[in-house]
């Protein structure tokens, strides 16, 4: 093979390195401008997280900094996350805009609300996690604190604190798409997901145990969400699931628009 021909069959895997670079600094150009757009606002940020904890704390009781430079840290890494929250969705954009010219039709139907779903069912379990579960678990903590212990929380422990508990909440509200997911790709069927229900309802009540905080408010919390969440998984599986069908030609042929 000549060299003229191994140039022509490396332009498109080039094509595609130097596509996906340029989606990469898209990316950390908008991680960047949000950044630095949300940094000036720090204080105010970690101030709106560690409100609920303030306020049940004594009077006498406040957070802590065990660390020098953690009352500047803090409110740092906690704009950074924050940060990341707020461009999910322009990330997964980029991402899908990288992946989605090497998929068929009736792939690109299915992946698009799951995609978009995902997303809106993750915001939803860390605003779940904060307007609902943050302050009861709090309070547990609190109200269990010996008479003779002053509770004061240092800001960093209380920041990786709230981060899991969003995280998990987050993460645990995908059940729909993760159930709709499997029964799409054939991996399990309705039926038997139904059949295997009450073993299911063990396991959310198992794993809300363990990733919660160790109180039963907490773990209710996470659990009975769960549940709900997993059948309507189920529910949409019944719906979605016939019309995911691929067409024939879909097979052989991507669409004459990619």
């Amino acid at each position: 093979m000549s060299q003229q021909d191994l140039s022509t069959n490396d332009m498109p895997l080039m094509s595609h390195f130097i596509e996906l670079r340029s989606r990469f600094i898209r990316i950390f150009i908008a991680i960047l401008l949000v950044f630095l757009a949300l940094v000036g606002f720090s204080r105010q940020l970690y101030d709106f997280i560690s409100n609920p904890l303030v306020a049940l704390l004594p009077h006498e009781a406040s957070l802590i900094a065990t660390d020098v430079a953690s009352g500047f840290l803090a409110p740092i890494r906690l704009t950074f996350f924050i940060t990341l929250f707020v461009t999910v969705p322009f990330i997964l954009a980029q991402i899908w805009g990288f992946i989605s010219p090497g998929l068929y039709k009736h792939e690109k139907r299915a992946a698009i609300p799951l995609l978009l779903s995902s997303i809106v069912l993750f915001y939803i379990g860390v605003a779940f996690a904060y307007f609902v579960v943050l302050v009861p678990a709090l309070k547990f903590f609190v109200m269990f604190a010996p008479d003779n212990v002053l509770p004061m929380t240092d800001i960093d422990s209380y920041l990786g604190f709230v981060i899991k508990l969003f995280l998990v909440f987050g993460v645990m509200f995908e059940i729909p798409v993760v159930t709709l997911i499997l029964v799409m790709m054939r991996l399990v069927s309705v039926q038997s997901l139904a059949d295997k229900r009450r073993y299911i309802i063990v396991g959310c009540f198992a794993i809300a145990a363990i990733v919660t905080p160790p109180d039963g408010a907490s773990m209710l919390m996470l659990a009975i969400p769960m549940c709900l969440l997993f059948e309507f998984g189920l529910i949409l599986a019944r719906i979605l699931v016939k019309n995911t069908e691929p067409n024939p030609t879909d097979e052989h042929l991507p669409s004459i628009h990619e």
